[in-house]
């Protein structure tokens, strides 16, 4: 016996239901498609704005390396123009620049 109540030998009388595209699938998709490139437009944009920042951040410190050689090639040049006795503003600025070396090597003592 057969469980379904439809008799034996009759074929099914609807339609059969297939996908269709309509108006409403097109905007819906249209929707996902464009949340979807959104998203990742936004993590893109977020890595490139780290990677610049990263970029940025070695050039500085690049930068730091060669001004601190620079200081002390200065410094040394000071130092020993004084020491010959080229007193003057060759002293001052050796004053001036020993502050300055010192307040950058350490920026959380307060100036006093």
């Amino acid at each position: 016996m057969r469980p379904s109540a439809e008799p034996i030998g009759r074929a099914d009388t609807q339609e059969d239901e297939g996908m269709y595209i309509d108006a409403d699938f097109i905007i819906k998709a249209a929707s996902l498609l464009s949340a979807l490139g959104a998203l990742v437009a936004a993590v893109v944009a977020v890595y490139k704005v780290l990677e610049n920042n990263r970029k940025q951040n070695e050039f500085i410190n690049a930068m730091q390396e060669e001004q601190t050689l620079i200081c002390y090639g200065l410094r040394g040049a000071l130092q020993g123009l004084v020491e010959q006795g080229c007193n003057g503003p060759c002293k001052d600025a050796l004053a001036r620049l020993d502050k300055h070396l010192n307040k950058s090597a350490h920026p959380h003592i307060p100036e006093g």
